[in-house]
C-alpha cells in the first residue's frame, strides 16, 4: 500500500500511531526516576501515588496566641458573668503552633482575656498573669488545629499521573515525603533540515530562511514535560540526513524531522524513514499540516517513533499540538491536554476543504451578549496568526466550512477573562492602532484589530460584530469624511464619530524613487505595476475619487485588481518588487525602508456605537486618545496630525 502523500483521516492516523506504539512496547510510561523534593520537582508527573507518611499537623496545635484550656472549664462564662482561671495545671500560655497540653482541648485568644495580677503596681507580662478572666464559653477544639486537620497518615495526597504544582510540593513535604518518584522525561531530538535554513542571528540573504521551527517545537516539548534536544541544521542531502536521523534515534525516545515532509525534489523525510525503518503514513487530512509523516526507525534493538514535521511554521506548531503532545502525555502516564473551550459565534463565513479537518485561527471578543470569533490569516506560513489567535475553531471534515452566525466550540489559547477584556476593532488598518494596543495593555485591555476595510467595518458594526471601526471614507459628492457613510449604512445605530488622526496619503515607492513618480497620472505608464487596496477600503475609495476628479480610468492601471488588506501589505508588495508603487501612508513606507511621494490629506476616525462608547470596556481607550503622552507618540509617526485626536466629530443614528 502506498503511504506517500496520501492523506488519511486524523482518527485513522491516530489509530496507526497507537498500534505502532503498542507493538514496540511504547504505549505507557517509558521509565521512572526518584528526585529530591525541592523546587525543581514542579511540573514533573508522578509515576506513583503519594501517600501521607505522617499526619499534618502531627499533634494538636494552637491556632492562636492565647491560653490553652479545657473547654468544660469555661462553662458559664458570659458578658455578664466572668469565669476566672488560674494559670497552672488547667491553664497555660501558648503561641500559635505550640502543642497543646494533653488536658487541653481549646485556646482562648489572648485579646479575649482579662489578665489578673497579684500586685497591680508591679511589672506585668500578659503571657504570665496569675489568672485570666474570660467572658465567653468555648466549644471543644475552638482555635485548635487538631492532629490530621490537613492530612492523616496513610491518606492519599496526590494520585499517579498528577502534574506537580508548587502547592503540591508543600503538601508532599507536609505529609513527610523527602523524595518523589516521577515519570522520566522523554528525550526528543529535533532535527531541522533544509539547505536554505540559517540559524538565529546568522546573516540572511535572498532565499535564506531563519530556522525557528525547532525553537517553537522545543519550547512546546519542554512545556509538555519532555526533554528537547535541538540538533544543527542538516542540508538537503539524503546520505547526510540518514546519518543524522540514525544518530539521533540512538539517543532519543522520539525524533522530530523538521521540514522535508512534502513531495518536492529536495524533500527526503519519507525516503529517510523508509530506509531506516517503516513509514506508517505520509499525509493526514488536516489543514494546515497535512504533509505530516509518522514512522518507526530502528536504533539497535529499539524501534524509535519519528515524526516528519511540515516546514510551514503554523503547520509545525499545530503538528505539535495534534500529534506530539498526546504522545508525550502517554509516555508520562497522564491524560492528554484538554484545552478550555468556549462556545463562539462565527462573525464571517469560512470555506474549508470538504475532506479535511480545518483548524481555523480566530480572535474572540464579547460584543454585547454575543461571544464572537473572527477568522484571521489562514496562511500556513503566517506564524504571527498564531501569536494573535485567541483560539482555534475546527471545521470537521465532511463539511465545506462554517457559516456566519454558526455557533461552534473554540479551543482557547487565552483565558475567558482576557477575552472579556478584549476590545474588538474592525474596519480600516492603521499602524497607530497597534501603538494604542500597546498602551492599553497596561490598563488591562486588549485591542484586537480585524482589517476588513472602512466599509467592511461599518457593515460589521451594523451586524453588531465589533466595538468600533476605523474609517476614512470620503464622500465623492460632498467631500466630507465618514458621516455620509455612517448615515447610509448605520441609520438606526446611534454612534459617536471620534477623531483619531489626520493622515497623509501618497505613493509608496522604491528607495530613491527610481521611476520618478510625481502623481496619479504616472500609474497609467506602461512600465508601472500598481498594488491596490481591497474593495471598500478607504484608501481605495480615495483613489477612485481622485481618479474620477482627473478623468483617469482605473482599467488603464496595470495591477489595479491586485489587492492587499493593509498599508503594510501594500508596502511589502512594493518592497518585494511585486509592484512598483501603491497608495498608502508614510508610516508604512518607513516601516520597510521605502520612499514616499505625498499626494493627499485625509481624516481617519473611529466609529463607536454609543452603547460601547459609554462602557467600562472602552473607557481606557477613550481616555488614552486624550492622553498627551500617547498623542505625542502618534505624532512622532510620519504623516500624522493629532490636533483633534479624542474629540467627538459628530453623532449620528
Amino acid at each position: 500500500m502506498s503511504v506517500y502523500l496520501h492523506d488519511i483521516p486524523l482518527d485513522e492516523a491516530q489509530a496507526r500511531i497507537e498500534r505502532a506504539l503498542a507493538e514496540a512496547g511504547l504505549d505507557g510510561v517509558l521509565g521512572e526516576e526518584t528526585i529530591p523534593l525541592d523546587e525543581t520537582a514542579g511540573g514533573r508527573t508522578l509515576a506513583h501515588p503519594v501517600w501521607a507518611r505522617i499526619s499534618s499537623p502531627h499533634y494538636n496545635a494552637a491556632a492562636m496566641d492565647g491560653f490553652a484550656v479545657s473547654a468544660r472549664d469555661t462553662a458559664g462564662a458570659s458578658p455578664a458573668a466572668e469565669v476566672r482561671l488560674a494559670l497552672g495545671e488547667r491553664c497555660a500560655y501558648v503561641d500559635t503552633g505550640d502543642p497543646l497540653p494533653d488536658w487541653a482541648d481549646a485556646v482562648v485568644p489572648i485579646e479575649e482575656t482579662e489578665p489578673k495580677y497579684p500586685d497591680p503596681a508591679g511589672p506585668h507580662d500578659p503571657r504570665r498573669p496569675a489568672a485570666i478572666a474570660i467572658r465567653a464559653a468555648l466549644a471543644p477544639w475552638k482555635h485548635v488545629r487538631a492532629m490530621g486537620e490537613d492530612m492523616v497518615a496513610t491518606e492519599l495526597v496526590l494520585p499517579q499521573g498528577h502534574v506537580l504544582r508548587p502547592v503540591d510540593l508543600g503538601a508532599c513535604a507536609g505529609s513527610g515525603q523527602t523524595s518523589l518518584t516521577v515519570a522520566r522525561r522523554p528525550m526528543v531530538a529535533l532535527l531541522p533540515t533544509g539547505s536554505e535554513l540559517k540559524p538565529v542571528g546568522a546573516p540572511v540573504g535572498v532565499g535564506d530562511i531563519i530556522e525557528y521551527n525547532s525553537i517553537v517545537l522545543a519550547s512546546q516539548v519542554s512545556g509538555w514535560g519532555g526533554a528537547p534536544r535541538r540538533y544543527p541544521v542538516s542540508p538537503d542531502e539524503l546520505p547526510v540526513l540518514k546519518a543524522a536521523v540514525a544518530a539521533a534515534a540512538r539517543e532519543a525516545d522520539l525524533v522530530l524531522l523538521l521540514s522535508g515532509s512534502s513531495a518536492g525534489a529536495e524533500d527526503f523525510s519519507a525516503q529517510v524513514i523508509s530506509a531506516l525503518g517503516e513509514l506508517l503514513f505520509h499525509g493526514v487530512a488536516v489543514r494546515p499540516g497535512h504533509p505530516v509523516i509518522f514512522g518507526m526507525v530502528r536504533a539497535g534493538d529499539r524501534n524509535v517513533p519519528i515524526v516528519g514535521v511540515p516546514g510551514y511554521p503554523v503547520s509545525a506548531a499545530l503538528t505539535g499540538e495534534i500529534f506530539i503532545e498526546p504522545l508525550l502525555s502517554r509516555w508520562l502516564g497522564r491524560r492528554p491536554f484538554e484545552p478550555q473551550t468556549l462556545e463562539v459565534e462565527m462573525s464571517r463565513k469560512i470555506t474549508s476543504p470538504p475532506g479535511d479537518d480545518d483548524y481555523v485561527r480566530v480572535v474572540i471578543g464579547r460584543v454585547g451578549d454575543r461571544t464572537l470569533a473572527a477568522p484571521i490569516s489562514r496562511g500556513a506560513g503566517v506564524i504571527s496568526s498564531l501569536v494573535r489567535a485567541d483560539g482555534i475553531v475546527v471545521a470537521p471534515r465532511g463539511i465545506q466550512g462554517l457559516s456566519a452566525g454558526e455557533r461552534v466550540p473554540a479551543r482557547l489559547y487565552r483565558s475567558p477573562d482576557e477575552i472579556a477584556r478584549t476590545i474588538l476593532a474592525t474596519g480600516s488598518h492603521d499602524v497607530a492602532l497597534d501603538l494604542a494596543a500597546q498602551h492599553l495593555a497596561s490598563s488591562g485591555r486588549r485591542l484586537v484589530s480585524a482589517n476588513v476595510g472602512s466599509l467592511g467595518g461599518l457593515l460589521a458594526l451594523r451586524r453588531g460584530e465589533a466595538h468600533l471601526a476605523g474609517s476614512h471614507l470620503i464622500d465623492p459628492e460632498s467631500g466630507e469624511y465618514n458621516l455620509p457613510y455612517v448615515r447610509r449604512y448605520l441609520p438606526e445605530t446611534p454612534v459617536v464619530i471620534l477623531a483619531f488622526a489626520g493622515r497623509e496619503q501618497g505613493l509608496l515607492v522604491q528607495p530613491g524613487n527610481p521611476k520618478g513618480f510625481v502623481g496619479l497620472e504616472d500609474l497609467l505608464r506602461k512600465d508601472v505595476v500598481y498594488v491596490n487596496r481591497q474593495r471598500g477600503a478607504g484608501t481605495r475609495v480615495l483613489l477612485d475619487h481622485e481618479l474620477a476628479k482627473t478623468g483617469l480610468a482605473p482599467d488603464m492601471i496595470a495591477g489595479y485588481d491586485q489587492e492587499e488588506f493593509t498599508h503594510l501589505g501594500v508596502a511589502a508588495a512594493v518592497a518585494s518588487g511585486r509592484a512598483d508603487c501603491g497608495l498608502g501612508i508614510p508610516a508604512a513606507a518607513q516601516a520597510v525602508g521605502l520612499d514616499f511621494v505625498p499626494l493627499f490629506q485625509e481624516r481617519y476616525d473611529l466609529i463607536v456605537p454609543k452603547a460601547h462608547y459609554n462602557s467600562d470596556l472602552l473607557a481606557p481607550l477613550v481616555a488614552l486618545l486624550q492622553d498627551p503622552q500617547f498623542q505625542t507618540a502618534v505624532s512622532g509617526l510620519p504623516g500624522y496630525d493629532v490636533r483633534r485626536m479624542g474629540t467627538v466629530v459628530a453623532e449620528a443614528g
